[in-house]
């Protein structure tokens, strides 16, 4: 079992930069690819960027990409978004996800086991 707590989140103005935090409990967190999800009110929970196990693979959204960056630190149970440049279409909440995988990125909701309770984030104009 893995729980997840997500922090970081807040209100930022459109240009501004904030930095999500996801912490793992558990000694088996660097088996886990990692991704972070997002959703707006009215809308589905979309894919934002993804990790694996190692790190050295991510994967990221078209509409993030060159403005969010996914990292990890298994030393400390940890991955991040780091998320410049942010626009009000950003705003949503965000969830962390982790499920047990030596392969690269995983890329779809349903393959994740565990999910964070997710921090807000909204970007106004």
């Amino acid at each position: 079992q893995v729980q997840l707590v997500e922090s970081g989140g807040g209100l930022v103005q459109a240009g501004g930069s904030l930095r999500l935090s996801c912490a793992a409990s558990g000694r088996t967190f660097s088996s886990y690819a990692m991704g972070w999800f997002r959703q707006a009110p009215g809308k589905e929970r979309e894919f934002v960027a993804g990790i694996s196990w190692s790190g050295i693979d991510t994967y990221y959204a078209d509409s993030v990409k060159g403005r969010f960056t996914i990292s990890r630190d298994n030393a400390k149970n940890t991955v991040f978004l780091q998320m410049n440049s942010l626009k009000p279409e950003d705003t949503a909440v965000y969830y962390c996800a982790a499920v047990p995988n030596f392969g690269g990125v995983v890329l779809a909701s349903y393959e994740y086991d565990y999910w964070g309770q997710g921090t807000q984030v909204t970007v106004s104009s």
